[in-house]
């Protein structure tokens, strides 16, 4: 049994003097937490089973040897642990936050699934990192030998970043290019604080600058450089952009004002978190305050649009997904955490079209479920006569997005698609028509999780290291 946590108990309110800090009451609630926390953290550890065939494991996408850690957690061992889990996850304390882990590891935990409740790998993930920033176990990356050797990297997402971080390690000389004025991408400015705090971000991004990448922001290739300039600069290329481009609404009203972009509210919210002022926040147009709200879509991204409108004081929060709850492509602990916060779901409708301008509701089909369709998922079926309004001052469009023509705005037509218009990149490697060209995360999967781009950024920053030896190799002959 894991050793309880001897607590202190802080009395609080008459009994303490008026000149007592407010910071000293913080620092007693702290260590206090600090206690619970690892007790907590070891008793869920010392729950693995060790089992002989750790499907949590196998259902991890980058293989996360979580056994031994949890292993070297339950025993106290947390630099340790957090040396093991870092060797296989470039931002454990990340995926620890937002990693759908009911879809991923911990759904399949022998444990969960003999009926005995899984051990919360995510929660523990998230402590060891946690501890290992708060004691200083996390260092600026220092390579044995620095290389001559260069590699840039388009897009600072989870995939770039990954990328970055294995390529310093090798002592490359790593450049990454970013539309946006700050690092991070998505973990950026499309997750909210809420589930993702910027500050744990920007202590990533700050050790990777401490570490010699270099960062030039605010730099939209195609427009500020070209991507035959980049080119030239480097050995090598990635291309780690994600995707951004909105899948759209169509119907009548469906350019009203008061319909925006998923990833615009998101952005102005984190912006505006961050302290910057952001004109379409101050003025309304992305903000719910107030507001009946309608989030269309049923993904991750449209419970992240939701949660945020509860947050903002929206006066009503509503969710419209074409299919039933069971067949929600989002994870369903997201749906639980917004129905705790008041998100009313509307199963079983699609918006038909919008009426007013600016919108004043939603036209919706009521729908059913029909016969499976090529994947084997049940197609919606519009039912007749069943139509209605839902009223609603601001729409969120959520319904997942899709890649940019990359090869149009970059003017590189050799740069191979598929029909998806996702770069057509080598399923390991990531390498592309392109010679010494890489792509990375969902510009070549489609919009994805966070933890594929950190495998896809790790596993194609080998194949790049392999094939910058080779070029090495050819120069000395």
């Amino acid at each position: 049994m894991a050793k309880q946590p001897m607590l202190k108990f802080v009395t609080v309110g008459r009994d303490m003097p008026e000149k007592r800090d407010a910071g000293l009451r913080n620092q007693d609630f702290d260590e206090i937490y600090a206690e619970f926390a690892r007790a907590k953290a070891e008793e869920q550890a010392s729950r693995c089973s060790q089992c002989g065939v750790p499907y949590c494991q196998s259902h991890c996408p980058l293989h996360n040897n979580i056994p031994d850690w949890l292993n070297l957690t339950a025993t106290g061992r947390l630099e340790e642990a957090y040396q093991v889990s870092q060797a296989t996850n470039t931002f454990p304390e990340i995926c620890g936050r937002i990693c759908p882990q009911d879809r991923l590891c911990e759904g399949n935990c022998v444990i969960e699934q003999s009926g005995h409740g899984t051990v919360t790998i995510g929660s523990v993930e998230k402590y060891i990192t946690d501890t290992a920033w708060e004691n200083g176990w996390v260092k600026p990356i220092t390579p044995s030998v620095e290389r001559d050797q260069s590699v840039g990297i388009i897009g600072a997402g989870p995939g770039g970043l990954a990328a970055a971080d294995v390529l310093r390690r090798a002592g490359v000389q790593v450049t990454v290019y970013d539309r946006y004025d700050r690092a991070g991408g998505l973990l950026t400015y499309g997750i909210p604080g809420f589930k993702l705090e910027k500050d744990v971000v920007m202590r990533r991004i700050a050790q990777l600058e401490q570490s010699g990448v270099e960062f030039v922001l605010n730099c939209t290739v195609g427009e500020d450089i070209s991507f035959d300039a980049i080119r030239g600069k480097h050995d090598a290329v990635m291309i780690a952009t994600g995707v951004y481009k909105t899948r759209d609404l169509q119907g009548p009203g469906a350019g009203s004002d008061g319909i925006v972009r998923a990833i615009d509210y998101l952005t102005a919210s984190n912006r505006v978190n961050f302290g910057d002022t952001v004109e379409e926040y101050e003025s309304g147009e992305l903000n719910a305050k107030g507001k009946k709200v309608v989030v269309i879509g049923g993904g991750d991204t449209a419970m992240d649009c939701v949660r945020t409108a509860i947050r903002q004081g929206a006066t009503s929060v509503k969710c419209l997904y074409r299919r039933d709850r069971a067949n929600m492509p989002g994870s369903q602990r997201e749906v639980q955490n917004a129905e705790e916060e008041g998100v009313e779901f509307v199963w079983l409708a699609a918006p038909k079209g919008f009426a007013g301008d600016p919108v004043s509701g939603v036209m919706v089909q009521k729908m059913r479920l029909g016969a499976p369709d090529a994947s084997g998922r049940q197609s919606p079926e519009v039912i007749e006569g069943a139509d209605y309004v839902e009223e609603a001052d601001l729409v969120v469009k959520a319904l997942g997005f899709e890649p940019e023509d990359i090869p149009a705005l970059w003017d590189t037509p050799e740069l191979e698609v598929t029909r998806w218009g996702t770069i057509k990149a080598a399923f390991t490697s990531g390498a592309t028509s392109l010679e010494g060209v890489y792509a990375v995360g969902d510009i070549v999967r489609g919009a994805s999780l966070v933890v594929w781009a950190i495998k896809d950024g790790r596993d194609s920053a080998e194949a790049i290291l392999t094939y910058l030896e080779g070029a090495k190799e050819i120069a000395a002959e």
